[in-house]
């Protein structure tokens, strides 16, 4: 059992040595609920079934309540943990990091096509440079930073004015994943003050939890339509993006613990690069035009600007 648990651990070290390869298989899985989500609408479409507000909600939040539980089954201490934490951080991690950013987050993806909404994840580092000198008392970002943050916003407004096929409404998704992103990042500022008294696992899952929860009751309306909500294809969807949530946030908020917020931030380019990449490979309902391709480049540019600016500053 020993030898066991001690290949586990050096596993583990190897994984968490570097953020690369643990970022990266966050983005794989966050990248792949763009296009799975969209399948989702595009399936109630055929149905007949309006993805009204309501059930946009309450898909989500079975979703995530799924995600939680599974959580919590593998968590450890936590009647302790909720015991010394504050609740008050608990209840503003689950607002922050599930209900509010997955309000906007699902709507944006309803109104615009999941490739761009996935391209406008990538404002979550901007975000991040930005609330963490105010929050958390961190350096400004540099010169060449504050560059790629322009040169970033530019590359979302080229996005936005020629996103391509199936864009939607792009104005109206954008503006929902902004307030999505900047969402999150305030999620992963509060979780900084709770990692001291709670493991990453126990916090992602009571997170996730509450934040399902209080989805289902502003969806509560279409509980009357969850038996044509959830047939098959659906109900797999539902539990791979909650496997989705519970690995990819569980990953994202340990790496949290052991690198800078900024750092992280940094390497937030691969989430929507692999977005785009598999919303253009598994739907066929869309394509990109030059704005979405060269805003696309102008922010992933950006953002590593940021990851060599950041990585000078740490070392």
């Amino acid at each position: 059992m020993r030898e066991t648990s001690v290949a586990a651990d050096r596993s583990s070290l190897f994984f968490f040595k570097s953020p690369l390869l643990p970022v990266m298989v966050c983005s794989l899985l966050w990248g792949s609920a763009f296009p799975v989500i969209k399948t989702v609408y595009q399936n109630w479409d055929i149905q007949g079934l309006q993805s009204s507000l309501p059930i946009i909600f309450l898909f989500a939040g079975v979703r995530f309540c799924l995600s939680g539980v599974g959580l919590l089954i593998f968590g450890k201490n936590l009647k302790n943990e909720l015991r010394i934490t504050s609740w008050k951080l608990i209840a503003g991690l689950a607002l922050a990091q599930t209900f509010i950013q997955y309000v906007f987050f699902y709507q944006a993806v309803s109104v615009s096509s999941a490739s761009l909404a996935a391209l406008l994840v990538a404002t979550g580092s901007f975000w991040w440079m930005i609330l963490a000198p105010l929050i958390q008392k961190t350096p400004w970002p540099s010169s060449t930073q504050w560059f790629g943050l322009v040169l970033g916003g530019l590359g979302v407004v080229l996005a936005i004015y020629k996103p391509g096929a199936g864009a939607g409404n792009p104005i109206l998704g954008a503006f929902f994943m902004l307030t999505a992103t900047a969402s999150g990042a305030t999620a992963l500022i509060i979780f900084s003050k709770i990692k001291p008294t709670m493991s990453a696992i126990n916090a992602t899952g009571i997170s996730l939890l509450l934040g399902g929860i209080g989805l289902i009751l502003i969806g509560g309306r279409a509980l009357r339509d969850i038996g044509e909500m959830f047939d098959l294809p659906v109900t797999l969807a539902t539990f791979w993006l909650a496997f989705v949530s519970a690995t990819a946030f569980s990953i994202w908020n340990h790496l949290s613990t052991i690198f800078p917020v900024t750092l992280l931030a940094s390497y937030r380019f691969l989430i929507p690069v692999c977005g785009v990449l598999e919303a253009l490979i598994l739907l066929k309902t869309e394509s990109p035009r030059w704005g979405l391709i060269v805003g696309g480049i102008l922010v992933v540019t950006s953002m590593l600007l940021a990851k060599r600016t950041s990585s000078e500053r740490l070392y």
